[in-house]
């Protein structure tokens, strides 16, 4: 008997019916011998009608309120999800974020996950009933709600897999698997069998919406053997049909991935881009531009400092796009200390990445990217490198065509031989 974590997002669950599919589905694994336990969103569109309820009263919601508020769209999915469960003959049994209890720390609205409790669960898996945990959501020692952040339902699923040591955790959503870039903008984009850890950690950093990148961190961390499925397909499809099916993300390279140069390539829109100039060359100042961002929670992911003439230096970073406006406020506010001579906000750009694990045992991947791309007249702003992956900043009116030129010049557009089975 396997114990399988399944988590389903919003758009699997997004009306009565596809609860119901979602009961069938889970039901049919369960009748199949495993136990179940599955984590689910709130229904699509929910989190953000209870968001602008919560602006409507206050333009700034108070961060522990808005968490009371938020946290309601999966407790209603919970308790639907348990209820159509039992109209098929299953037990279940619901549980929210605090019940379980998942403990978090007291950032609220961006809560980390710190440990979770499963002596309750344990015993309900031990009488028999799928467990339907609601996710995005946890508790802080003081007994507040917290809540996750966007995507944070992911982060759920592969949290309890990683505290019941599950055989395999996998993750419903409406695409059947990662591929080597969105399809909508790349028709020819193939669904990858497997992918390793590095390459979705890096894939999810860039943007890719299929798991949200926390929960990639938190499956590698606690060797999560973890699964990208569709939730749109036949719910009756045999269990080991759909079991080896998807993508699945491992640890280990095969042949084939240290083979390909390039896996998949991820854009993020979602970005906006800060020039510091004219500020003092000396130690320190890097520092004192990013300290005030970092204690105000705000990320920062793309760095590039270039050196000028007369002692002075620019620096530019990347924030998200909902960041930039209180970024460029703090930075207002210290410009006369770290001696700026003037700050530029563009939020009109977007990142892209080539992401690979073959690019450790292969050169000339960058200036491949980098031809390729002013062929098309596309200029790049900013460049940033790791092991597996180059990552370029670019106009966002060029994103499609840049994902466009790339995915065929890496030869992403070219079907390959079938994977062997895992």
């Amino acid at each position: 008997m396997a114990l399988i974590v399944q988590k389903y997002g919003g758009t699997s669950i997004g009306s009565i019916e596809r609860i119901q599919n979602v009961a069938r589905r889970v039901a049919k694994w369960k009748n199949a011998g495993n136990d179940m336990i599955v984590v689910v969103s709130a229904m699509s569109g929910e989190t953000n009608r209870l968001i602008d309820l919560a602006k409507s009263i206050q333009a700034q919601p108070d961060p522990r309120e808005l968490d009371v508020v938020a946290s309601t769209g999966e407790q209603v999915t919970i308790g639907l999800l348990s209820m159509a469960l039992m109209e098929l003959g299953v037990p279940a049994r619901s549980y929210t974020g605090w019940q379980i209890s998942m403990l978090t720390d007291s950032a609220h609205n961006k809560a980390r996950i710190l440990e979770i409790d499963e002596q309750n669960m344990r015993a309900d898996l031990a009488a028999g009933r799928v467990i339907v945990v609601a996710g995005f959501q946890g508790v802080d020692a003081a007994g507040n709600i917290t809540t996750l952040g966007r995507g944070g339902s992911d982060t759920s699923g592969v949290a309890m897999a990683a505290a019941l040591r599950a055989d395999e955790c996998q993750i419903f959503t409406d695409v059947d698997g990662v591929y080597t870039t969105d399809p909508r903008i790349v028709p020819q984009a193939r669904r990858l069998r497997t992918i390793t850890f590095e390459e979705m950690l890096e894939m999810a950093g860039l943007g890719s919406k299929v798991l949200q990148i926390r929960a990639v961190e938190f499956a590698g961390k606690f060797q999560v053997k973890l699964r990208v499925l569709s939730s749109l397909t036949e719910p009756d499809i045999r269990v080991d049909e759909e079991g080896d099916s998807g993508t699945l993300i491992t640890f280990e390279e095969d042949k084939q991935m240290e083979q390909a140069l390039v896996s998949g390539i991820a854009f993020n829109r979602d970005e906006a881009k800060v020039t510091v100039l004219g500020v003092p060359d000396k130690p320190g100042i890097a520092f004192a531009i990013l300290d005030p961002i970092a204690k105000a929670n705000i990320e920062v992911d793309v760095i590039v400092q270039n050196v000028g003439s007369e002692g002075t230096t620019d620096f530019s970073f990347t924030v998200h796009r909902n960041d930039l406006m209180r970024t460029m406020d703090l930075l207002t506010k210290v410009k006369k200390d770290i001696g700026a001579k003037k700050l530029i906000g563009d939020d009109k750009i977007c990142k892209l990445g080539l992401v690979g694990v073959g690019m450790r045992s292969h050169v000339g991947v960058a200036s491949k990217m980098f031809e390729a791309l002013a062929a098309d007249g596309i200029n790049i702003q900013m460049v940033s490198t790791s092991e597996i992956k180059i990552t370029v900043v670019i106009d966002e009116k060029y994103m499609e065509l840049a994902v466009r030129t790339l995915h065929k010049a890496f030869g992403l557009d070219e079907p390959t031989e079938p994977a062997m089975p895992v």
